[in-house]
């Protein structure tokens, strides 16, 4: 019963710190507890982030994944690996960044909503976090350009998936590839962001994307 206890505990938790570094880790997690009032897990492998209850009102979660000495492409493949078992909406966060990052483009085409490098002063930090929490990327407008300008010239799909679509997904995902944030669109439409972020999770689902940038892409592309 206990078991079954902490397996519950940990579903209700917003924020997940993957990593090997426990003492670093663990520090800042405490340290976005502090700041954010919600509960932070560190864990050593994100395949260990416990699935979700389908019964409980889920939260996104956030997954911070520390890249210190981590071999790029096998934490590349560990992510397409989690992308294909996640049952609610994630926002992966990459933090301890080298500058010099290779397959940046790859990683936000899998679910990375955001950098944060090895150098980034705190309060830099806590302003990616907070806009991350807003429904937005904390990516270069370079980088931002980058992954537009590559799938532009693919040409529109012979079969789009629109039609999966209700008319309140579309109305959510052309807001979305204006640019528009949550908290935006839920004012705009006179819903809750709780209601948005429901609504992008299953239109994710319906078109087949990882994140937002993509939805945005294959909103260019198909409406």
């Amino acid at each position: 019963m206990k078991g079954k206890e902490t397996v519950d505990l940990l579903m209700e938790k917003r924020f997940y710190i993957v990593g090997s570094r426990k003492l670093q880790n663990e520090v800042m997690a405490e340290y976005l507890e502090q700041k954010t009032g919600d509960e932070c897990f560190v864990l050593g492998d994100i395949n260990h982030i416990p699935k979700d209850n389908p019964k409980s009102n889920v939260r996104p979660k956030v997954v911070f994944y520390d890249c210190h000495k981590k071999d790029l492409k096998k934490l590349l493949a560990e992510l397409k690996i989690y992308n294909t078992r996640k049952e609610s909406e994630s926002h992966i966060v990459l933090f301890n960044v080298p500058f010099d990052l290779e397959f940046k483009k790859k990683f936000v085409l899998n679910g990375v909503h955001g950098f944060f490098y090895e150098h980034d002063p705190l309060e830099n930090f806590m302003k990616g976090v907070q806009a991350i929490l807003d429904g937005k990327l904390w990516l270069s407008r370079d980088m931002m350009t980058q992954c537009i300008f590559e799938n532009s010239d693919k040409g529109k799909s012979s079969k789009s998936g629109s039609e999966n679509l209700t008319e309140r997904e579309i109305e959510i995902l052309a807001m979305v590839s204006v640019g528009a944030t949550n908290d935006e669109i839920a004012d705009k439409l006179c819903i809750s962001p709780h209601t948005v972020k429901t609504h992008l999770y299953n239109i994710y689902k319906k078109i087949n994307v990882p994140n937002r940038v993509q939805a945005s892409l294959w909103a260019a592309k198909n409406l």
